[in-house]
């Protein structure tokens, strides 16, 4: 018998910190794992899945998800999942899902549909019934967003959603009454509905409010820091570093700052959001960060970036432990020998296109820093490249730790072996 699975909600308005959800943290394609040590780190155990890690949790952990996770996208609850063929059938089971614990007392509502493979195959015509379900279950008529049938062709939850609202803008931004967005996918006649809890998405951490050109968005440039071996302590330099994201990112995770202690979540407009909790949570966080002898290092040869990287690192609170410099690569990269302490990481994202400027290709950069590392006993590269090929120029044993997208372009993110380990190199 066909029947609706929901998580395990009270049915009080005034959810309890008990009570359980059924909770999935969006990444962006290769980043799963990355995720899931996350989440792992903060005591829970998660499942990856296409698209990102499925976990249980109670209000704290739905909190401090939002609060802590440095790669996701976003958090969503999923309310239920249910067989629906008909629009008769896919109606009478929402009416049944909770929608209440995740309405706000005002604002509108935004749906974002997706139908694989179903015999409900018109988005808009779901995204009518769901609305529909949703203001017969709240017995009050639901305000849809200008967008609220905003279907979309993705095959995964997340899967380049980060990039899509970098092209689109994000629709819970500059809104007074933010949008409560609800997600739902229907594949081989299989309903599935999910709450967000974050609002604008999580890479969005209100210290970046300055870019350079093809910036990097902060949940890329925290997976290039977590997956590359970097430990708090050591030096880190960006010779690229634009805007000063990984720098910055890199900072946060040093102190242990929270990267979502700045911001505001969609779960706080919900009838179920309990401040004190919340402030609880966060002021432990915020208590908890602590100093970092690290010496980190950003530089650019454009100024305006580095005025940028400057200011974003204030807003960030971590300026004080960031040098950035006005410097070409090649003087950047010599002064690696003016770092007091031995070995360290260079981590970078180097241009994408043919060139880089005054007549040197991208291939002679690459050479260089290889060059350069060389002499340089114990200090290792991690580079967010979308040319394997290039990676053979350094002359370093290299390889993969994940594979993504960025601005739309596939990436590699490869990091060098550690000293007398060998690899092989890639090519």
């Amino acid at each position: 018998m066909n029947r609706v699975t929901s998580a395990t909600l009270p049915n009080s308005l005034h959810a309890s910190t008990d009570s359980r959800f059924q909770l999935f943290a969006t990444t962006a394609p290769g980043l799963e794992s990355i995720a899931a040590g996350e989440l792992k780190s903060l005591g829970v155990r998660g499942r990856q899945e296409i698209g990102g890690v499925a976990f249980a949790g109670d209000l704290d952990r739905l909190y401090e998800a939002n609060l802590w996770l440095r790669t996701v996208s976003r958090v969503v609850a999923r309310l239920g999942h249910f067989h629906a063929s008909t629009f008769y059938e896919l109606e009478r089971r929402a009416r049944k899902l909770p929608w209440n614990l995740f309405l706000p007392a005002s604002g509108p509502v935004r749906l974002r549909v997706t139908c694989r493979k179903s015999r409900l195959y018109h988005s808009d015509a779901v995204a009518e019934r769901v609305l529909s379900a949703i203001s017969e279950s709240a017995s009050r008529v639901i305000e849809a967003s200008d967008d609220a049938f905003k279907g979309e062709e993705d095959d995964a939850d997340g899967a380049d959603e980060a990039e899509r609202a970098d092209k689109e803008g994000d629709r819970a931004t500059g809104v007074e009454r933010p949008a409560q967005l609800f997600v739902v996918r229907i594949v081989h006649d299989q309903v599935e509905i999910s709450a967000d809890t974050s609002g604008e998405l999580l890479h969005r951490r209100g210290y970046r409010q300055e870019v350079a050109k093809a910036p990097l968005r902060e949940t890329l440039a925290a997976a290039m820091v977590l997956a590359s071996g970097w430990r708090r302590d050591e030096p880190l330099l960006d010779p690229m570093c634009g805007s000063g994201t990984i720098p910055i990112e890199a900072a946060l995770i040093a102190r242990g700052i929270p990267p979502g202690a700045q911001r505001k979540f969609q779960f706080m407009n919900w009838p179920t959001f309990n401040e004190s909790r919340w402030n609880s949570i966060l002021d432990n966080a915020r208590s908890s960060a602590t100093r970092s002898n690290a010496q980190i290092n950003g530089s650019d040869r454009d100024a305006g970036a580095i005025g940028a990287a400057e200011r974003n690192a204030e807003r960030a609170g971590v300026a004080d432990m960031i040098h950035f410099g006005e410097t070409a690569i090649s003087d950047s990269m010599a002064d690696l020998n003016k770092i007091e302490k031995g070995a360290g990481w260079v981590l970078t994202n180097p241009p994408y296109g043919i060139r880089i400027g005054e007549g040197e290709d991208l291939r002679n950069l690459y050479a260089r820093i290889g060059a350069v590392l060389k002499t340089k006993p114990g200090w290792r590269i991690g580079v967010l490249t979308p040319d394997t090929g290039l990676i053979g120029q350094t002359r370093l044993s290299m390889a993969s730790r994940f594979d993504t997208r960025n601005g739309g372009i596939p990436v590699s993110f490869m990091v060098s072996a550690k000293p007398g380990e060998s690899r092989g190199r890639v090519r």
